[in-house]
């Protein structure tokens, strides 16, 4: 008589070869900690910019701050559950494309600081201390602050990743 097939594992085990686990390293980590200032400083941008009254060149900074902000947001939570490797392509090679990300960000941050800085100072009529109308200096000179502070922050952050790319390194965190 034959012994009886073998059983397959039950679906519990199956499952937690793909199960999402919280990498503690990057959320620890300066990465980790640049991209919760990244984020907070992209949405203090493109906050102000949404509040107040804009036209022209500040859609393109109101884009920029929006799509870096979305993807700031999908690249920290890819590495925090350790899911980048399920991107096709780029997943292996998941450090470079996070420096390319900060450096792509930065030359963007920095074109969207210059068009609120233009229009601060071409707002800058109504900084006068009784002047009645509604402006929108304050706002975007906020705005102008917060570029600047973006900015900043994703040089540090590609600074960082070149750092660990030098040093060999391949992961994030």
């Amino acid at each position: 008589m034959l012994p009886p097939p073998p059983r397959q594992p039950p679906p519990q085990a199956r499952a937690a070869r793909g199960a999402v686990s919280l990498q503690r390293a990057f959320l620890r980590g300066p990465l980790g900690v640049l991209r919760l200032l990244q984020l907070l400083a992209g949405a203090a941008f493109w906050i102000t910019i949404a509040t107040s009254r804009y036209q022209g060149p500040v859609h393109f900074a109101l884009f920029v701050s929006v799509l870096f902000w979305l993807l700031t947001l999908g690249l920290y939570f890819l590495t925090l559950l350790g899911k980048h490797e399920l991107v096709p392509v780029l997943g292996s090679r998941w450090l470079v494309v996070n420096v390319a990300h900060d450096l792509l960000a930065a030359a963007l941050y920095g074109a969207a600081m210059g068009i609120m800085i233009s229009q601060t100072q071409s707002h800058s009529y109504c900084n006068l201390k009784d002047y009645q109308m509604s402006c929108a200096y304050h706002a975007f000179l906020a705005a102008a602050v917060c570029g600047g502070l973006c900015l900043g922050l994703y040089l540090l952050s590609a600074l960082y990743g070149c750092c660990r790319h030098h040093q060999g390194e391949q992961e994030v965190a």
